[in-house]
């Protein structure tokens, strides 16, 4: 097939396949022979629509709309899929804190519950020596990638703040933009609506107009870029094929009969994502940690899954993750015998010889001179990964070993390899365990903070042996009063601050406990902070208020236990945006008329000088103009 540049791009939707993908943004893939169509290599364009299974329009940022291959030969990669309005339910980002993660999703094969948003992988969040799984979509095959450490970056082009654009094919405007052919500047990438992020552009024309345009949303193209610029520094390698998934021969979901599926998500978000999935039953229970076999999928689009046991059980498509099929499940288990013989559980002594362990640590997590301290000291198997490599607790830390870099010393059962004499098991424990007894204090107090244990976090700040926490210590970036406000705590909050608990104590983000009352929406955090002093209009780094938080979250509870807690209603961030600026972004009706209950001001303008009225109006919500 030839890539055929495209006069006739408005042809009938009706005519056209409705397959997941459109709005896409795309760079060229490894099979691309089409030359300069796209601008250059790392030049990004938007999914239009899909003439086939086999076959896709796209449009360039430049203006250039063509053919491409989807099936078979790949001419695209997928840079960004959040316009398409992809998200996993239930996940967030652990860095940025985006909730839900939409677009693709990231999870660190090497950390527990640990995920992260496309802007944050690709911007080196988190360690990049970690190895992590790219999940395109909910339910989708997930793929072990290569550590960041390791790979290239390639920059992007195109529409992105700082362009000069005029503008493009699908433009709907009239002569916001001064006449066909006047030029504009993009401010930033915004949000078209709440279900499509990054999918539109802030153009002040020359003309000094300013407006909201797409670039992405339902696969429209309002501009065509004239003089592009630089985006973000992306992992190329790592990003999807389109169309590798098979796009429209599957459910919505990306699964079908006969897949592995895992459950990956922590037990309190599975159960909320299950009312109206078939619920929760104490039966489930053998879900968590194994891999499952996927049997059927009813009209409601829900999976039925059964399990080694025989049980059959049905899920909300959200909570399940595909897995290939000799990969691992969460527990370690898989078919045949994993990382050589070991066992998650199973005591391992880590190679004496520093030189022997470099050598073999290439390809298999890597050497950092911190791990030097474990040579020759025994841990316990945390993981084992698909490719038998074991990640491995050892001295109070965690690290990714060859199998071949450690010895079996005692199985996850209490047995020892050629010897059953119980002394030499008890001799290695107490090893194992003393390497323990210098256990950081705070790290106790703030995981026994999240975890809600009061009378353990008393516990903890009333030793007298040297092991005695701060009670305004960190562990994580965060403080046990942090972790217990974004649990909603209350009776930890009231112990922790009535022996010395800083309310106002801030994190890495300028964030404090109120802030992570509002995040996590609990409102009875909030409250417990009040009477504890706590300030609620305090601002973290980007000027927000606990307010802000909360509207941007839609946790309707919090804003309206904030207001009624007397904090001030229209408190500017650094986009100069109010709280009302957020309600009405988010199309939340609801919080738009607490706020104004509560005295917000609709007159201040932001950065880009829209008021609450001009904001309304830009974002295409009329029935707010009239408030």
């Amino acid at each position: 097939m030839e890539a055929s540049v495209s006069g006739s791009t408005t042809s009938s939707r009706a005519t056209r396949f409705m397959m997941e993908g459109v709005g896409a943004r795309v760079i060229r893939g490894p099979d691309w022979k089409w030359g300069k169509q796209d601008g250059g290599e790392g030049h990004v364009g938007t999914v239009r629509n899909f003439e086939s299974p086999e076959e896709v329009v796209v449009v360039w940022d430049n203006g250039t709309a063509a053919n491409y291959r989807c099936s078979g030969a790949y001419d695209l990669r997928i840079l960004d899929s959040a316009p398409t309005g992809v998200k996993h339910e239930g996940t967030m980002c652990d860095t940025c804190r985006q909730q839900p993660i939409f677009g693709i999703r990231w999870k660190c094969a090497e950390c527990s519950n640990y995920d992260l948003c496309s802007v944050c992988y690709h911007g080196d969040k988190h360690h990049l020596r970690h190895r992590f799984y790219r999940i395109s979509a909910p339910g989708a095959q997930r793929c072990l990638v290569e550590p960041r450490r390791k790979s290239k970056k390639q920059a992007v082009r195109g529409i992105f703040p700082g362009a000069r654009v005029v503008r493009g094919v699908d433009w709907q405007w009239e002569d916001q933009d001064g006449g066909n052919g006047r030029r504009g500047k993009v401010n930033e990438i915004q949000d078209w609506s709440a279900a499509s992020p990054r999918s539109a552009a802030y153009v002040v024309w020359d003309n000094g107009t300013k407006n909201l345009y797409r670039v992405g949303f339902e696969g429209m193209a309002d501009l065509k870029v004239v003089n592009d610029v630089k985006g973000q520094n992306v992992y190329k390698e790592h990003l999807p094929l389109l169309g590798e998934l098979g796009p429209g021969r599957t459910g919505p979901h990306g699964l079908q009969v006969g897949d592995q599926v895992n459950v990956d998500l922590d037990l309190e978000i599975v159960q909320s994502l299950q009312h109206g999935h078939g619920g929760w039953t104490d039966g489930m229970f053998e879900c968590l940690g194994s891999t499952g076999t996927v049997v059927g999928i009813d009209e409601d689009h829900d999976i039925v899954v059964t399990y080694a046991s025989g049980n059959r059980w049905t899920f909300n498509p959200a909570v399940l993750t595909k897995v290939c099929s000799g990969n691992m499940s969460a527990s370690g288990s898989a078919s045949g015998a994993p990382g050589g013989g070991f066992a998650v559980g199973d005591l391992v002594q880590v190679c004496a010889d520093q030189e022997r362990v470099k050598a073999l640590q290439r390809g298999h997590g890597e050497w950092a001179e911190a791990m030097a301290p474990t040579l020759g000291k025994i841990g316990r198997v945390q993981q084992i990964y698909h490719d038998n490599d074991l990640k491995v607790e050892v001295c109070n830390t965690s690290w990714t070993y060859n199998p071949n870099a450690v010895t079996k010393v005692a199985s996850s059962d209490g047995s020892i390899p050629g010897n059953s004499s119980g002394e030499r098991l008890s001799a290695l424990l107490k090893k194992l365990f003393e390497s323990h007894v210098t256990g950081d204090a705070n790290e106790e107090l703030v995981k026994a903070a999240a975890n809600g244990d009061a009378a353990r976090c008393a516990e903890i700040l009333a030793r007298t042996d040297g092991a005695h926490a701060d009670v305004n210590g960190v562990y994580g970036g965060h403080t046990a009063l942090q972790a217990a406000a974004q649990n909603g705590h209350v009776e930890v909050i009231r112990t922790l601050v009535e022996v010395g608990a800083e309310a106002d104590a801030e994190d890495r983000d300028g964030d404090r406990a109120a802030h992570h009352a509002a995040f996590g929406d609990e409102p009875a955090a909030l409250r417990a902070l009040a009477a504890a002093g706590a300030d609620l209009n305090a601002r973290n780094r980007r000027r927000q208020t606990p307010l802000h938080i909360a509207v941007n979250k839609g946790h309707l509870g919090v804003v309206r236990t904030l207001l009624q807690l007397g904090v001030h209603p229209s408190l500017q961030d650094s986009e100069g945006d109010t709280p009302l600026h957020d309600a009405i972004s988010k199309k939340r009706d609801d919080m738009l008329s607490l706020l104004l209950e509560h005295g917000a001001d609709m007159t201040l303008t932001n950065n880009n000088g829209f008021n609450a009225l001009h904001h309304a109006a830009l974002r295409g919500n009329p029935r707010y103009v009239g408030v």
